[in-house]
């Protein structure tokens, strides 16, 4: 949906009516190309003063500023207990503290569990995804809510590459197998004439990491950042690019 001239969408997933949810798009914004126009990252050259218009923009949307990450491709989980400024997972327990992830290929994740009560957010490129960035989240969770139980949380993947898009490879595909994890051997399919590579499925590897720690309710997975290129940035399509982003939030008037 759209609200107000920004490009903001509310996903589609199995989530308690106390947890509200925003993806922002690469429209509505006053960043010029190549970061047209939505931008809200500070650390891909994009000129400041647009990137804090372009947050401010976004703000209005929101009950309060978002935690903005320092996201490093690795496992590390920002708590309420400790707020860590460089992580790639935030928890919280707290109403109205907005999470955000912000992406352009990699996949987000959302994070709530059954009672609305403790919200998780995740960047899970492939690196910290073979590494446990989402297991972190989830263990973090359950850390804040004792009460909860993995088969309680829901989760929403959000927009990352596509499975015919992502071309990685042999490094990629061995970091999953030294994880000592089980993944789906259709996650990664040999591409045709081009010995050592392959097209990964990003959704489908999340999927069986999240099953794997007894994660049921799985939603959305159906993007892809690189084709669908009207409406999201995409780093491996273009390079020099922004970032879109994906909130999440304990909504305390529900």
């Amino acid at each position: 949906m759209t609200r107000e001239g920004l490009g903001l969408f509310i996903p589609k997933w199995d989530a308690p009516s106390t947890i509200q949810s925003l993806v922002s798009t690469r429209h509505g914004g006053v960043s010029q190309a190549p970061y047209a126009s939505m931008n809200l990252a500070d650390h891909v050259g994009d000129i400041p003063a647009n990137v804090i218009a372009n947050r401010a923009l976004l703000r209005k949307h929101l009950p309060e500023e978002p935690i903005w990450l320092n996201q490093v491709h690795g496992t590390l989980v920002s708590t309420p207990n400790a707020r860590l400024s460089q992580a790639d997972a935030i928890v919280s327990n707290i109403p109205n503290e907005v999470l955000a992830i912000m992406t352009a290929d990699c996949l987000p994740v959302l994070f709530a569990n059954a009672t609305g009560t403790v919200i998780g957010a995740a960047h899970a490129g492939w690196r910290g995804l073979s590494a446990g960035v989402l297991e972190n989240t989830v263990k973090a969770m359950r850390e804040l809510e004792t009460s909860s139980v993995d088969q309680d949380i829901h989760v929403w993947m959000g927009p990352a590459i596509g499975p015919q898009a992502f071309e990685v490879g042999q490094d990629v595909v061995e970091a999953f197998a030294d994880a000592d994890v089980f993944y789906p051997q259709e996650a990664f399919s040999p591409i045709t004439h081009q010995p050592g590579k392959y097209l990964a499925n990003i959704y489908l590897l999340a999927r069986s990491r999240l099953e794997a720690v007894g994660i049921q309710h799985i939603d959305g997975g159906e993007f892809c950042t690189v084709t669908q290129a009207e409406q999201f940035f995409s780093y491996r399509r273009d390079g020099v690019t922004g970032r879109f982003a994906s909130l999440i939030w304990i909504d305390d008037t529900k």
